[in-house]
């Protein structure tokens, strides 16, 4: 191990300060989903694909008047009747 480093020409990571309004989060999603987004970015010219999930997820949202609860309970019998 040396006694000192030189970082005069070191770059910044792009991942270290999110934009304002945005939160830096892991989440783990199916990979046809994923497929799915990045698909329609490439079909529409470009973009970003994590952009249009976080749009979706802001029309879902909007659109939505069951509390949370009542969507995951339909959801959660859903996949359970399917798994059988």
């Amino acid at each position: 191990m040396r006694d000192e480093y030189d970082f005069s020409k070191s770059k910044a990571s792009p991942f270290a300060n999110a934009a304002k309004g945005k939160t830096r989060i892991t989440i783990r999603l199916d990979k046809d989903i994923v497929s799915w987004f990045k698909q329609q970015v490439d079909e529409a010219g470009g973009g970003n694909y994590q952009t249009l999930i976080n749009t979706a997820l802001r029309q879902f949202m909007s659109e939505t008047k069951e509390p949370i609860e009542v969507v995951l309970r339909r959801v959660l019998k859903e996949e359970l009747r399917n798994a059988s």
